[in-house]
């Protein structure tokens, strides 16, 4: 580790500083907007802390004349118009480089049930799933039948391209299947349908243009369900940095992350969650390509813990986007 942070200390992005006009871009219209502005605001004071000319840009109503203004771009943006590689299209057209992952990468990670099917054809397991576009309360009774025969209770409902736990739901029997559904249909016009796996939740961040894996971290909700509550107010979640493994499954944990990282051709920084399952499996959750950047955040815990500060992450984040230029 010592080794990595001393190539840190020579980040190209340092010699270019005087040439760029970076826009920390923010808030948006999705459901993760205030997640995103709490996110944008952090980095943003981190950069002009390190004596970057920065600007901050709500992604919302007229931004189109700010994003003109500048010459590369951080992307702190969650959810849908953000994450998904709409915004990543945009950047490109008008010849921004960008952090993060591309516009493809960062489409495929956002659609759970998409990347899903890249994960089983890579041979990385993830729990089991059926997936859902439309809905009324004459398919109860055949999507029933579905989890019984493909998944069995107890399953997660969630939202196909939504984050922060937003619109998700534990459902343990048939009596609360139609309010699960219904509630996920209300963030997003695709659902996920999985198997809830009991264990222990992970997860695994990774910077940089060649990836490397920071420390695992385990996250041990007192309500026994990571939900919005858990993840954004302090104190509500207990998080053991680095986890407590056995030392061959915390390196299958981080080459897992690294395979889910590569197999969504993802770059810059991503999130690989896991379950290391009661029946000591490992599952593959998903990958974020945009993580949080809170106080509370995953990312910036996972760093620390590596001797990374708060800053030069944000600015190895930004590095390996002004290579792109």
């Amino acid at each position: 580790m010592d080794k990595i942070l001393e190539n840190f200390k020579k980040l190209a992005v340092r010699e270019k500083k005087g040439s760029l006009k970076v826009g920390v871009i923010a808030g948006g219209i999705s459901s993760e907007r205030e997640v995103s502005l709490e996110t944008g605001k952090g980095i943003y004071k981190s950069l002009l802390a390190m004596g970057y000319n920065t600007v901050f840009i709500d992604l919302k109503d007229d931004f189109i004349s700010k994003l003109k203004s500048i010459n590369l771009a951080f992307i702190a943006l969650h959810g849908k118009y953000g994450e998904d590689g709409t915004v990543q299209g945009l950047l490109e057209l008008l010849k921004i480089s960008y952090t993060g992952s591309g516009v493809m990468s960062s489409a495929m990670a956002m659609d759970k049930t998409f990347s899903k099917k890249i994960f089983k054809y890579e041979k990385i397991n993830t729990p089991s799933f059926i997936e859902a576009s439309s809905y009324n309360d004459s398919d109860l009774n055949k999507i029933d039948k579905e989890i019984k025969k493909r998944i069995i209770y107890p399953v997660i409902i969630k939202p196909n391209r939504g984050g922060s736990t937003i619109g998700v739901s534990i459902v343990y029997d048939k009596s609360e299947l139609s309010s699960g559904i219904k509630t996920a249909f209300n963030f997003d016009s695709k659902i996920l349908i999985e198997k809830y796996i009991d264990g222990r939740l992970l997860t695994v961040s990774i910077i940089a243009g060649k990836p490397f894996t920071l420390p695992i971290i385990e996250i041990k909700p007192k309500s026994g369900f990571y939900d919005y509550k858990s993840k954004y107010t302090k104190g509500l979640t207990e998080y053991i940095v680095p986890a407590k493994l056995e030392k061959s499954i915390s390196e299958e944990i981080t080459n897992l992350a690294l395979k889910s990282h590569r197999s969504l051709d993802c770059w810059g920084i991503s999130r690989v969650d896991f379950i290391l399952g009661d029946d000591k499996k490992i599952y593959v959750l998903e990958v974020n390509t945009i993580p949080g950047m809170t106080p509370t955040s995953l990312v910036p815990k996972a760093a620390e813990a590596a001797g990374i500060s708060f800053d030069l992450l944000v600015e190895i984040v930004l590095n390996f986007a002004s290579l792109k230029v």
